[in-house]
């Protein structure tokens, strides 16, 4: 076996079949949870209102069909083979139980009209309290759906920094933050659960979001429209977290990568990543090979973010080797090719990305 082989090897054997699952349940698990019972913010809030009234009155409607169910079986008269036909009873003057019928079917059709009605003012009242937050001062994110990553780039009015990242989004708590949607290939949607309902990533067009965390936590989110081969390991995290330590994040991602250290294991990395298929598709600010490309997620602070893959897989050392030799076989269509390095090299690379803080 040549040598640039030998992480292949190691990889399908290491991570397949044993640590597939295990690692895909950790890296739900440090995404976060997707919960829409538990509201972190106020438009999530009004939309569990209008999912709590909804099964209220279908609650009531079931209630009151099994009730008239049960009542009509209750009061059926017991026949058998020899009784006769069911023509009503003789006391019943001519027309008497068609009108009783059509009463019947009246005030039920109006019932039925007036729950329609009930949810469609409840769904335009939550459909205003939604558009009505207010976004003053608002964080302006432009979020753009990949097959299957997600590409975000910050632009702070406030604070005037810039800065992209990928698969991972920070909000400070307590301020809105509109979130422009695009597609770059198919239709993809964005849905964070804790935060707001779903809205579409359309190509060729642009639709807006507007949230605002009121909580701190973790949160999961998720492309809910059908994109492909891996439409289910397309997951976003969402961090609300609060000012400040969302102010030192956002100052942290806004600086160029460091430079590693003169001799090291970690610049060797380096110029790994400059004379191998990486730099043809990722970007490392201050790293003149991959700036400005976009074809893969921006790389400048990866070692800063808690998945790999969209949401995939922990970002730990031996999963981003995995990835990187070979992470069609993790997750087939994607993108990213196999990439063949001597073991020497690898080690290196990995070093070098470590330290991208």
């Amino acid at each position: 076996m040549a040598i640039e082989e030998a992480p292949h090897h190691w990889v399908r054997r290491a991570l397949f079949p044993a640590c597939a699952a295990p690692c895909a349940a950790q890296a739900q698990t440090a995404i976060g949870a997707q919960d829409a019972l538990r509201p972190a913010g106020i438009q999530a809030g009004h939309i569990l209102q209008l999912w709590h009234g909804t099964v209220a009155l279908c609650l009531l409607v079931f209630v009151v069909v099994l009730g008239a169910c049960l009542l009509a079986l209750w009061r059926a008269p017991r026949g058998s083979r020899q009784s006769p036909a069911d023509l009503g009873t003789l006391d019943d003057g001519p027309g008497t139980r068609e009108r009783r019928l059509l009463y019947a079917v009246a005030w039920g059709g109006a019932l039925s009209s007036a729950g329609l009605v009930i949810l469609l003012a409840g769904d335009v009242l939550a459909g205003r309290a939604l558009a009505q937050l207010p976004v003053s001062g608002a964080l302006h994110i432009e979020l753009t759906g990949h097959s299957w990553w997600w590409e975000a780039h910050y632009r702070d009015p406030v604070s005037q920094r810039s800065f992209a990242t990928a698969n991972e989004l920070h909000l400070p708590v307590g301020r809105a933050a509109i979130i422009t949607l695009r597609s770059d290939d198919v239709i993809h949607s964005l849905w964070v659960p804790n935060l707001h309902g779903k809205l579409d990533l359309l190509p060729g067009r642009t639709t807006e979001i507007r949230v605002r965390a009121d909580r701190a936590g973790t949160f999961r989110g998720q492309c809910a429209e059908f994109c492909g081969l891996q439409h289910t390991m397309m997951a976003l995290q969402v961090v609300a977290e609060a000012p400040e330590r969302y102010a030192a994040w956002a100052d942290g991602q806004q600086r160029p990568a460091a430079s590693p250290g003169s001799g090291s294991a970690a610049q060797h990395g380096a110029q790994v990543f400059r004379n191998s298929q990486c730099a043809g598709c990722h970007a490392i600010r201050g790293v003149a090979a991959g700036e400005g490309v976009r074809i893969g997620p921006d790389l400048t602070h990866l070692a800063s973010r808690q998945t790999i893959a969209a949401g995939m897989l922990p970002n730990a050392r031996g999963h981003l080797a995995g990835w990187i030799v070979d992470a069609p076989s993790l997750k087939p269509g994607v993108r990213m090719p196999a990439i063949a390095l001597a073991p020497g090299d690898l080690q290196d690379l990995l070093a070098y990305l470590e330290t991208l803080h």
